[in-house]
């Protein structure tokens, strides 16, 4: 590859052996692999044309990035006789042990089109107590006594998680908007609180989606709906329910909700005016248990 032997050519290999990250890991009982020794050329050269293309002159990273920003910054200097700087600070983890960045499951990007609002907000408002006492302090710019008063209030009532709340808003604010985090608590709501139809009808549809991301999804067709589909029916053939006679029995006793309110024993049917954005359903099989139809 071209760009490794470009930067081969001004970085020795004894100045990559010098390096702490390198060593730690050649005297270890695991050794280091002939890749991972090599990409401090490959994220070097990354730095140099991120330099030389885009003018930028510093890399941030963990700690763990030391090394590797470091040989960018040698490689500028050798090679386009410039200057770079490298910016680092403590690995962030989580209370389980788990690095915190974009290569572990569940962790968020800032880009609304990778992570939505929604689900930024929704990341932040699950963190663990323990979790949520550091990155309160990390992540945003309250007050230290504030924050020490939330951890205070958290503490004597975790159970109302006002500091998983205050992290979501704070963070949700900062790097999308207040007209975002407003959403993200009305579109939680129709999932873990007592949002009403009109709240979920005044979603628009990229909304919707947004808060059933993860929700199982079913379709139907239009025709059935157009036509009237018999309720039972439909509760069983979409596999809601794995017979008639327990959808029967669920909607009877008032466990079924069609668009958060629910099913009364006197609707019978499912017609065109229940749709959501004139193409979705939201069924609700006792408290927490939610499905997506779309017609099709």
């Amino acid at each position: 590859m071209n760009f490794k032997r470009d930067a081969g050519k001004q970085i020795t290999v004894n100045y990559m052996m010098a390096k702490d990250s390198v060593k730690k890991r050649l005297e270890g009982d695991t050794g280091m692999s002939f890749t991972e020794f090599t990409y401090q050329l490959i994220q070097g050269y990354d730095f140099y044309w991120l330099y030389q293309n885009k003018n930028c002159k510093l890399q941030m990273g963990g700690s763990d990035q030391w090394g590797n920003i470091t040989t960018g910054t040698e490689l500028i200097r050798r090679k386009a006789g410039g200057e770079a700087f490298a910016f680092t600070c403590p690995l962030i983890r989580k209370a389980d042990g788990g690095k915190f960045g974009k290569t572990e499951k569940g962790n968020v990007w800032l880009d609304p089109k990778k992570t939505s609002p929604y689900q930024f907000y929704q990341f932040w408002l699950n963190a663990s107590d323990d979790d949520a006492k550091t990155w309160i302090k990390i992540f945003t710019l309250l007050p230290v006594a504030e924050i020490e008063a939330l951890i205070t209030a958290h503490d004597a009532a975790p159970h109302q998680r006002a500091l998983q709340k205050k992290l979501a808003e704070e963070l949700t604010c900062f790097v999308h908007s207040r007209a975002d985090y407003d959403f993200a608590v009305k579109a939680s709501e129709i999932l873990f609180g007592n949002a009403t139809t009109e709240v979920l009808q005044s979603l628009s549809e990229d909304q919707l989606l947004q808060v059933m991301e993860g929700v199982p999804t079913v379709e139907i067709s239009k025709a059935q709906v157009e036509t009237g589909y018999d309720l039972v029916s439909f509760l069983a053939e979409t596999n809601i329910f794995p017979s008639k006679g327990e959808a029967r029995k669920m909607w009877q006793s008032g466990g079924v909700s069609l668009n958060k309110e629910k099913i009364a024993t006197e609707k019978t049917t499912l017609t065109s005016s229940d749709l959501l954005q004139n193409k979705y359903l939201l069924i609700q099989k006792g408290k927490k248990n939610y499905f997506l139809v779309k017609v099709v």
